[in-house]
């Protein structure tokens, strides 16, 4: 029997359209975003009831949120960026990047990443000034992970690679010919010198960064595309989903396969898993979906 336990606890409704992004607050808050274009806040002490922080006149599939800045970036698809404050929901600066679509958004202390459907990743200050832009692919750039001590960025494209540029000039420090599809999710992980990637051929991967990136082991995690993959807040164990409509709970450092979370056992998602976040409030798990709504679950492991 797996060790692993899950109980869902909220079933959080009121978006309008398919939910593409979930991003932390704090350690009991969320914020969430898609196709209708709101960003909703949302206390776990509380969840019933979101409150409306923003709303932009397209879909959005990325959001980034800097305790030091304490400030929101939302990805506007089609157009650029904004920059929220939270606490007055007044937007404080916005930015024209791409008419492409804009797939993530990752931020450091002083720095806005921001990778779009038409190849370019851009790096700004939180004034909004553009510093850098790279374009390295004719395809989209699909996933954005940082990691600070090695000043590095690793970009997921839908060319089936995997670039790692040096954060501060985004110039090309390797390239990975890395899946058989798009690159959907890049995670490094938080107690190993290793950098995860999900792709729409439903594996993920697992990268020596101590060895140049060089490739460890591959899983086929899910049927379908793996939209994302999140690290639990210990480090010990992660969760992947998937078109598949499933989650899956997996050992973060013998990546076994511990618990499958889906509708059938679960009570899970309908359709489309495409983001996860793993809070720090009781450790709860919280998932969206093309089906509108946010599951809220409690992961205990019994062992």
């Amino acid at each position: 029997m797996s060790p692993i336990q899950v109980k869902k606890h909220h079933t959080l409704t009121g978006h309008k359209d398919s939910l593409y992004v979930l991003c932390a607050y704090d350690e009991s808050r969320f914020f969430s975003a898609g196709g209708d274009g709101m960003v909703v806040l949302w206390d776990l002490q509380a969840p019933e009831v979101g409150k409306m922080i923003v709303k932009v006149p397209a879909s959005i599939y990325a959001l980034s949120y800097s305790n030091r800045q304490d400030k929101l970036v939302v990805g506007q698809n089609f157009s650029g960026i904004h920059v929220v404050d939270v606490e007055s929901k007044k937007e404080i600066g916005s930015v024209a990047l791409t008419k492409a679509a804009i797939f993530d958004v990752q931020s450091t202390d002083q720095y806005i990443y921001v990778a779009t459907g038409d190849g370019e990743v851009f790096k700004l200050d939180w004034e909004l000034k553009v510093h850098q832009k790279a374009r390295l692919s004719g395809e989209h750039a699909r996933s954005l992970a940082i990691h600070e001590e090695r000043n590095e960025l690793a970009v997921g494209y839908s060319d089936s690679m995997i670039r790692i540029l040096a954060l501060d000039d985004l110039q090309v420090k390797q390239e990975i010919s890395a899946h058989d599809k798009s690159v959907f999710t890049l995670q490094y992980h938080p107690q190993m010198p290793i950098l995860m990637s999900g792709s729409r051929d439903a594996r993920f991967k697992l990268w020596d960064i101590d060895n140049g990136y060089n490739f460890v082991e591959e899983v086929v995690g899910h049927m379908y595309t793996i939209n994302h993959i999140a690290f639990e807040p210990s480090g010990d164990h992660f969760v992947t989903c998937s078109m598949d409509k499933s989650i899956k709970v997996w050992d973060a450092n013998e990546f076994r396969l511990l618990k499958v979370i889906d509708k059938a056992r679960h009570a899970g998602h309908g359709t489309s898993v495409n983001k996860l976040l793993w809070m720090q409030y009781h450790n709860w798990l919280v998932s969206c979906s093309d089906d509108r709504t946010i599951s809220i679950w409690e992961v205990t492991n019994t062992h």
